[in-house]
């Protein structure tokens, strides 16, 4: 059986591995290597057959489980030079299987009901996420705690410049210095840090930014309160359906892909309600670019239960509907890929701290995680998308030179500003 197997498993790991050095191992004391030869040799095993197998019937779950229990390990190399080695192939990486093929359909079609988040299920699963240990979250991010995609001005950038350009660049389309006395909505706030940038150093007059998460509700007022905003700079644990105020700025960073698709006229019609007649708003999400599809089953039931990364032919249908106009769209496309290294990177380095907060399966998934997150941004079509958004057309000028041009007068702003910030999670 042993043998047959491994025959077949050979004659398919070639069709989806035909560049490169790879060495795999099905079994105790087996292995065939496939390939062509180029390349830095990687090896892979597995505890047995049957463990393979089951990856080649539903790769988008049982890879990630395997790896997380120890039972496919990278033998040689690293599982980030596996993942890029496999993800640089992708017009070869095809679902193999009938049984996969069947999988990726029913997903397809189920997947309005996993995505469907009302007020009680959004907070829950945030909660799964976002209030792990806040010490974990220490070991990989930059100073200011930014938990979504970086915007590095150079390749030569580190972390904690490229998330601080970040805000500088959101806050820049916001137009913040246009008006006087503006009030500001962030939706999903994170640990506090763009709505006290929007304070301390864009001059917004009031920040509100609102949270489902317990752990970044009270990290974000301590911040506020020790920098001496806590009377400009407020954050509270609420769903963004249940605000009745109106704002002259609504920012949203890294939370569109928690809404669910069935929620998004619910969003944007909400957020139009929200924001003053000549308001401006800024989404930043992470969208696709191959079309309307599903979450992976591992990172769906692992990392981000409810979550939901769009195709832009998803969003611009609710945006349309909810009378809100379109006024810019910025593709960001290796950003995230190159924030997701610099945080596997660091986490890899603090690798033995995360094995005391939790244990060493955790660490596996977390490094299945950002590894498999990275390389899809790299190889697999996943990009960064702004949207700014208005109530009228001529909320913001008509060129994007006032870009550039706000980025410099937020630069000087900031050395005048310099944020006291603690390492995250401290």
């Amino acid at each position: 059986m042993n043998r047959f197997l491994d025959y077949w498993f050979e004659y398919v790991l070639k069709r989806l591995f035909p560049r490169g050095t790879l060495t795999v191992s099905p079994g105790p004391g087996r292995s065939f290597t496939v390939g062509d030869g180029t390349g830095k040799p990687l090896e892979i095993a597995f505890d047995n057959s049957w463990v393979l197998l089951g990856i080649l019937a539903d790769p988008d779950l049982r890879a990630g489980e395997a790896y997380m229990d120890g039972s496919f390990r990278v033998t040689k190399g690293t599982l980030a030079e596996f993942f890029d080695l496999m993800a640089s192939q992708n017009e070869h990486l095809t679902l193999i299987t009938w049984f996969s093929v069947v999988l990726e359909v029913l997903r397809y079609l189920v997947r309005r009901i996993l995505q469907f988040n009302p007020r009680g299920r959004a907070r829950k699963n945030v909660h799964r996420h976002y209030d792990l240990d806040a010490k974990l979250y220490s070991l990989f991010l930059d100073a200011d705690k930014q938990y979504s995609c970086a915007y590095f001005e150079n390749d030569r950038q580190n972390l904690d410049d490229a998330q601080l350009a970040k805000k500088r660049h959101i806050a820049a389309k916001l137009l913040m210095d246009r008006k006087k006395n503006l009030r500001v909505l962030d939706i999903g706030s994170g640990w506090g840090g763009l709505g006290i940038y929007l304070a301390e150093v864009a001059g917004a007059k009031h920040v509100t930014g609102v949270t489902l998460s317990d752990e970044q509700l009270a990290i974000s007022n301590s911040r506020a309160a020790e920098q001496g905003l806590a009377g400009r700079v407020e954050f509270r644990l609420q769903d963004y359906r249940d605000i009745d105020e109106t704002f002259d700025r609504i920012v949203s960073v890294g939370m569109f892909e928690h809404v669910g698709v069935n929620h998004y006229r619910t969003f944007f019609r909400h957020t139009r309600e929200m924001l003053n007649e000549d308001g401006i708003g800024v989404l930043h999400f992470i969208g696709r670019s191959h079309g309307p599809s599903t979450t992976s089953a591992w990172i769906r039931r692992y990392i981000f239960p409810g979550g939901y990364i769009p195709a832009l032919s998803e969003v611009m249908p609710a945006i349309e509907h909810s009378g809100l106009v379109v006024t810019d769209i910025e593709v960001l496309r290796l950003h995230y890929a190159d924030t997701l290294k610099a945080w596997r990177e660091r986490f890899l380095a603090r690798r033995e701290e995360a094995a005391a907060l939790y244990d060493e399966r955790f660490c596996r998934m977390w490094e299945f995680y950002l590894v498999c997150s990275e390389m899809a941004f790299r190889h697999q079509g996943l990009m960064v998308l702004h949207i700014q958004f208005a109530r009228r057309q001529d909320a913001v000028p008509l060129t994007r030179d006032y870009i550039g041009a706000a980025e410099t007068r937020l630069r000087l702003a900031e050395r005048g500003n310099k944020p006291k910030l603690r390492l995250a999670g401290e």
